[in-house]
Formats: C-alpha cells, structure tokens, sequence
C-alpha cells in the first residue's frame, strides 16, 4: 500500500527543500561566476587604458586619462548591477507593502473582532504573497534583459 497523505506531504517537503537547495547552490556559483568575469573584464580595460596612456604625459594629461579609465569603468559597472532598476523596484514594493499594511490595519480596526474571519486575513495574505510573486518576476525579467542585451 502507498504512504499515508502525512508521509506523502513529508516526502514533498523533503524534494522541495533538495530542490532549493540544489538551486541555492547553483544561484552561488553562477553569480560568483558572473562578478568575477565582469571584474576581470573592468580590470583589464581599465588597466590597458592606462597603460597605452603613461607616455611622457603632464600631470593634467594624466589625470585625465584617469578619469577617463574611471569612466569607463563606472560606465561598465552600473548596467552589470543594475543600481537604478533596483532602486525604483524597492521603492514599488516599499510602496505596495505600506499599501498593504495600511489596508490591513483599517480592515481591523473598521471590523469588530468576532467578525473577523480567517477569509478576510486570507486576502490580505494573498496580496502579499503576490507582492513577493512581482517582485520576483520583475527582478528576473530584469535579469533576462540584461543577460540578452550584453550578449552574456
């Protein structure tokens, strides 16, 4: 005979938490992977820049064949981390969590307290947990993008 509906949801949870921890791992190694190559990638150019540069210049020629490496460098930097588009999809989140918990405390303190059901809070923890669903899927919609747009 099979297992018990309480064994079979052990069992579930045991594959699922193998199964995050198989993607744990794999998310670990692929972003060291990533920043490293990027790194390296800034590091040379940044160097070579300056390298073909350091011949007999001024002080002034110089430095501005500095900035100009830090320019780059900085130019190659923001689009791999994404600052901007994290930014503003924190503070859509920020917002959507405030919304949330404004809309929860006016739901209990507009519904007399036997009248409170376990349906209602039910709602208000499906939109929070669909929060958490966007910003996810935003994040690696975000990530897909990049990842096409850099050829990487």
């Amino acid at each position: 005979m099979g297992l018990s509906p309480t064994e079979t949801a052990v069992l579930l949870l045991d594959k699922i938490r193998e199964g995050n921890e198989y993607a744990r791992r794999r998310k670990k190694r692929f972003s060291r992977s990533a920043s490293l190559t990027k790194v390296a990638t800034l590091a040379l150019s940044a160097a070579s820049t300056v390298i073909l540069g350091l011949q007999n210049l001024n002080a002034w020629t110089g430095l501005a064949l500095a900035c100009v490496a830090l320019v780059t460098l900085l130019g190659a930097v923001e689009p791999f981390f994404n600052w901007r588009s994290r930014w503003v999809l924190m503070e859509q989140a920020q917002h959507r969590f405030r919304r949330l918990g404004d809309d929860l405390e006016y739901l209990v303190a507009s519904t007399a307290a036997d009248r409170l059901t376990y349906d209602q809070l039910g709602e208000v923890f499906g939109r929070y947990q669909a929060i958490w669903d966007d910003l996810s899927n935003t994040w690696l919609e975000h990530r897909r993008e990049l990842t096409s747009s850099s050829g990487t």
